[in-house]
């Protein structure tokens, strides 16, 4: 029921949010006989802000349409390669006219980007995505809105997850001989069970993965995120957040956490923030300071985009992670595509090189969370393995903005770089399977 009073009140607020939205081009407009008024440019910006209050936000787009490579600028065409129920595999392909820049980026080494399925949509790595794509090849997990794939798709779990890492680095595999993994936030741990399922199986696995502000270990310096997982019983949250998909969505009846509660929760953190940070662009929008203004909206375009998740993906997830720390206690079992249960044992991975970013003041992932995958790895060499910590950063700076463009993927470019080559069980290098 809560699902549809939702709809209800967003269907109800919509054409107000469309008539603030006119009111406020209408104060601002010197061609309309409002904007001569008294504090016009104080109502035009109070319009202004209640369109954005009310406003639905829809997926945005990735939208990189160049890039700077070497001070050549490169095309950029964007494409679906895998199509699968749940999820697109989207690739960022790279055009030059340049000789010497195409050659440059044949050779460059092959990334596949994890992004979270928590909430916001993929594009919430634009800022990654545009930054890796410099010196890498990408691609993209772009994970879709549950509540727009049709039941007769079927139920995705967690496994599911895991399954579908396996056959996009399995995809790339085929495609390039071998690739590199960067796992942001969530999906470190479904990553490090399927790296690790391709390990124990005697798969080729990657040649390295970086894994960023994830929940490896959730027991270790637990924030806010973590406590409301651990405090609450598994049956609160199907009790609680659980409900289905309104008939007027492609996947009516499915069962879904969904968007707007998760987006109330993410607000709820830190309401004073968000309120400021309201108030800051109503400000800016009265001085005329278009710069900031943008910047804002471009924030609340991406923070206020939303997805459903499935529920049994969602469950298990806070169960398996948050509750039961079934991959640090070594007792997690993953369905195969198979229907067979197997056992995820990181300490079987041997050749893949590992390298873990932490941000100093994360606050959806504790100091040592994701550190912890090291441990668990323990069949990787030493020499193969090492953690960053970001000074300053918080959860969104170690993979977005100056601190990310700027400390972060220098030390990621460099680490893929030092270990784009193959190497056999006990360290030995092979022969390049492929440019």
């Amino acid at each position: 029921m809560l699902y549809q009073l939702y709809e209800a009140q967003r269907s109800l607020m919509e054409p107000f949010a469309d008539l603030a939205q006119a009111t406020a081009k209408a104060f601002n407009n010197p061609l309309s006989p409002l904007a001569h008024l008294p504090h016009a440019q104080r109502m035009a910006a109070g319009y202004a802000l209640l369109h954005r209050l009310g406003k639905d936000y829809e997926k945005p787009e990735f939208g990189i349409r160049t890039v700077d490579v070497d001070g050549v600028k490169v095309a950029i065409h964007e494409r679906v390669e895998v199509d699968k129920p749940f999820c697109e595999l989207r690739r960022f392909k790279r055009f030059s006219d340049d000789p010497a820049t195409l050659t440059r980026l044949k050779t460059q080494p092959v990334v596949l980007i994890v992004a979270p399925l928590s909430g916001h949509y993929a594009t919430l790595l634009r800022d990654t995505v545009r930054t890796m794509l410099k010196d890498h090849k990408v691609y993209i997990t772009d994970w879709k809105n549950a509540r727009m794939v049709p039941l007769s798709e079927g139920e995705f779990h967690l496994d599911d997850y895991v399954n579908y890492v396996q056959e996009f680095i399995r995809h790339l595999q085929r495609e390039y001989g071998n690739c590199h993994v960067m796992s942001v936030c969530q999906p470190t741990v479904p990553v490090l069970a399927a790296i690790s399922l391709m390990a124990s199986r005697g798969e080729t696995t990657p040649l390295s993965t970086t894994m960023m502000g994830g929940p490896i270990d959730a027991r270790k310096s637990p924030t806010a995120v973590n406590n409301l997982a651990m405090t609450k019983s598994h049956s609160w949250f199907e009790h609680n957040v659980i409900y289905r998909v309104p008939s007027n969505y492609p996947g009516a009846g499915r069962k879904v956490y969904p968007g707007f509660l998760q987006h109330a929760g993410f607000v709820a953190m830190n309401p004073q923030h968000h309120a400021q940070s309201h108030y800051d662009y109503f400000e800016h929008l009265i001085k005329g300071d278009d710069t900031s203004a943008e910047a804002h909206r471009q924030f609340y375009d991406e923070y206020n985009a939303v997805l459903d998740m499935d529920a049994d993906y969602y469950l298990e997830t806070i169960k398996t992670v948050f509750q039961d720390y079934s991959l640090v206690h070594g007792t997690w079992d993953v369905r195969n595509a198979d229907g067979q249960a197997e056992r995820v044992r990181p300490q079987d991975i041997q050749t893949t090189a590992l390298l873990s970013v932490e941000g100093e003041l994360d606050d959806i992932s504790g100091s040592g969370q994701t550190r912890a995958v090291h441990e668990l790895c323990s069949g990787v060499p030493a020499s193969r393995q090492r953690h960053y910590e970001v000074q300053g950063a918080g959860h969104y700076g170690i993979f977005s903005g100056r601190r990310w463009r700027e400390l972060v993927y220098p030390e990621v470019r460099a680490f893929i770089r030092d270990h784009d080559k193959p190497v056999k069980a006990g360290g030995r290098k092979t022969a390049r399977s492929a440019a």
